[in-house]
């Protein structure tokens, strides 16, 4: 159960941000006309490096918060709020368009010009920023510190679900990528905005949950003392 709680967990709040089909949207405009093979190859080097930016989050995020002397409740706080509000964000905008710093970096690059080797922008831009932005590293880290538990066993599985979820996440990039010419054509983007609503409102929920383990870990010493 605890590995399929976080799994859960972790996909919820990733795939909002992530956003698959409207990443895939910023992708097929950088791509263009570009054959189908090469689209299949592309889609498969962007979510080999997502899944390994993730797991690259998850594995070194404890480390750095030991590092800068960040406690587990502070960063429940924090992380919270900031999921919080970047659901609230998700729940109230107009349309499921990619968020405007996917714009943006979609927008750079078009004003590069650049038309040689697709394969050299397969980390960056696409992906990171275009596929996994800044947003993701803040929820990999709340989630990282979120899944210590009482024992290692405990730990270990709490992290393998973290695991799953960026697997499966990169299979859901490798399939919106691969055939984003043929989503594009038969996706209603009524659909997409109503999935990801639902979405949201689960995600700031968690949000809120996890915002509010920190701060009772904060308050019990002081309750206790008094």
């Amino acid at each position: 159960m605890l590995l399929w709680n976080y799994f859960v967990l972790s996909f919820s709040a990733l795939l909002p941000l992530i956003n698959p089909l409207g990443s895939a949207l910023v992708f097929l405009s950088l791509v263009g006309q570009a054959p189908i093979p090469l689209h299949h190859s592309l889609a498969r080097r962007i979510a080999v490096n997502t899944v390994l930016f993730l797991i690259a989050v998850d594995l070194v995020g404890s480390g750095l918060l030991r590092f800068f002397g960040i406690s587990l409740p502070i960063v429940q706080v924090a992380g919270g709020l900031v999921i919080a509000s970047i659901a609230w964000h998700l729940l109230n905008q107009e349309s499921s368009d990619p968020s405007p710093d996917k714009m943006q970096a979609a927008a750079q690059m078009r004003a590069e010009q650049i038309a040689s080797d697709l394969r050299q922008k397969v980390f960056y831009p696409f992906t990171f920023p275009i596929t996994a932005g800044p947003g993701c590293i803040v929820i990999m880290l709340t989630l990282t510190v979120h899944a210590t538990q009482r024992t290692v066993t405990e730990t270990v599985l709490a992290h393998v679900g973290l695991l799953i979820s960026a697997i499966a996440l990169s299979i859901s990039i490798y399939l919106c990528y691969a055939y984003a010419p043929r989503i594009a054509r038969s996706v209603s983007p009524s659909t997409v905005h109503g999935i990801l609503r639902v979405i949201a409102f689960i995600l700031f929920c968690i949000g809120v949950q996890i915002a509010w383990n920190g701060v009772d870990s904060l308050l019990k010493p002081l309750l206790h003392s008094t």
